[in-house]
């Protein structure tokens, strides 16, 4: 669950990049970074700071992507 997490603000993090909002793609890239780096801990030994995590991550996708509803596609040609 943490793994999938990490992968939506990552996600994220891309889209806001691409919407002009820096502040937001680094927020989001550092915490599922952050979730990357400590999942194996957080899911082993404490699933109260998991939770915790997760609730702090929440309010803040749920900010965004009422913002912005509709997905950035990208379709380059080479």
């Amino acid at each position: 669950m943490i793994v999938d997490f990490a992968r939506w603000l990552e996600t994220a993090s891309q889209e806001a990049l691409a919407n002009g909002e820096g502040r937001f793609a680094m927020m989001s890239a550092s915490m599922a970074e952050a979730m990357r780096v400590n999942a194996d801990e957080l899911a082993r030994n404490n699933p109260e700071k998991t939770e915790r995590v997760l609730q702090q991550a929440s309010p803040m996708m749920a900010q965004f992507k009422a913002a912005y509803p509709h997905r950035v596609i990208s379709r380059s040609v080479h």
